[in-house]
């Protein structure tokens, strides 16, 4: 009898086992994941609100039925600002998670070192925030695609309004890696071939998120500039602008400046917001479309609280993640990249396109001024910029962009 009750119940064990790979199986032929992978721990002032922003996407997917009926299920891992640990994650979610595409980064040099994976290991990747050019140009694969407009992009829309200065001695101030290198390069590369007559008479290079303000205001100072560039953000930018204000540096200066007019960089510099910097950003609170208003109403609803600028490219990422999903019917990586060259779909700025020439999507941006209203810095005078507008000529492109 007792040889009867084991055998019984490893039976019993071994119909459970079964039962519970097979429900296992079925949940997986249910869902699709995708791997997200972003600086939480180190910049929470964009990626918070980029957080809330896809998770608000995958919410609205799958109350409209999922991707072609399965369950999307995004899994997040923490970079901490370091490429090394964004490519060990990268791994852990192809390997272990088993998602059927990369999303994410926000720096620069991070994202260039998931992009590098992805192309080893042949795996789709949807670039969220990075903003080097050389994501989709210089070292650019048939793996990687990106959301945000490039700095090529952004410096072009900069370009147009600081060419008409009558500034002819310019500095710059930016962070001394990959981004903040790439920003200057391209902006100075426009604005000479605009303005031939233009002198750039000092550069500074603080590292990225320990700038030493005073000594950087102080130099640029000692160069006399008639205008400067500024590519600073967050806590860096805090430091540059109060250590400005106090010694007069940007009195009677125009500056132009990347990124400024987010309001996860805005915001903290209350009252003491510069009037007058020419910038890129986000003024929720001025934008009046169909597309947008939606976008508000659904995020302000789930969140009480106004989007950021993350908000928009979070959402949006995960929505275009899902679009790509959707169009191919598949996980596989070639089927991915055949579905992502040149889908268009809409988005809270309008439609947009992922362009087959560089994988590179015509998101736009907005330009406008800093001003200060009620103790609080806004952008005034604003205007959308198409993506498609500001890009270089397929054949620029072709030059610039390794052949698959």
């Amino acid at each position: 009898m007792r040889g009867y009750f084991v055998g019984a119940g490893l039976a019993i064990a071994v119909a459970t086992m079964a039962t519970s790979a097979m429900t296992t199986q079925a949940l997986a032929q249910s869902e699709i994941k995708i791997g997200e992978i972003n600086s939480y721990s180190l910049l929470p002032a964009f990626t918070e609100p980029y957080r809330k922003g896809w998770q608000l996407a995958v919410e609205e997917i799958n109350a409209a039925g999922g991707i072609n009926g399965k369950k999307l299920v995004v899994v997040s891992k923490d970079d901490g600002g370091k490429p090394a640990d964004a490519q060990t994650a990268a791994n852990e979610l192809v390997s272990s998670e088993n998602v059927a595409m990369l999303t994410g980064t926000f720096l620069s040099n991070i994202g260039l070192a998931v992009s590098d994976f992805a192309n080893q290991k042949k795996v789709f990747f949807l670039a969220a925030e990075p903003l080097t050019d050389a994501i989709t140009w210089s070292k650019g694969n048939r793996y990687t695609f990106r959301l945000r407009p490039s700095n090529y992009m952004q410096a072009a829309m900069l370009v147009e309004e600081a060419a008409k200065l009558p500034a002819k001695r310019w500095a710059t101030i930016a962070p001394n890696y990959e981004y903040g290198q790439s920003a200057v390069a391209v902006f100075k590369k426009l604005m000479s071939e605009k303005r031939p007559d233009i002198q750039w008479v000092d550069e500074q290079w603080p590292p990225q998120g320990k700038i030493d303000a005073g000594p950087v205001v102080q130099a640029v100072a000692a160069a006399n500039p008639e205008a400067i560039l500024n590519v600073t953000f967050g806590a860096d930018l805090v430091k540059l602008v109060r250590e400005g204000n106090t010694r007069g540096v940007f009195k009677g200066r125009t500056v132009v400046s990347f990124l400024t007019g987010e309001p996860e960089y805005l915001d903290p510099l209350k009252d003491e917001t510069p009037e007058g910097w020419i910038v890129t950003g986000y003024p929720w609170y001025s934008i009046k479309t169909p597309e947008h208003d939606a976008f508000l109403k659904a995020y302000q609803a789930k969140y009480n609280d106004y989007p950021r600028l993350g908000s928009i490219v979070g959402y949006q990422t995960i929505k275009a993640a899902a679009a790509i999903l959707a169009k191919a019917g598949s996980s596989d990586p070639e089927k991915l990249i055949a579905a992502a060259e040149g889908i268009s779909m809409p988005s809270p700025f309008g439609e947009i396109t992922f362009r087959k020439i560089d994988h590179q999507s015509t998101l736009g941006a907005f330009t406008g001024k800093t001003a200060l209203k009620d103790g609080k810095g806004i952008m005034v005078d604003t205007a959308y910029r198409k993506g498609s507008d500001y890009l270089p000529s397929d054949a620029e492109i072709e030059k610039l962009r390794p052949k698959d």
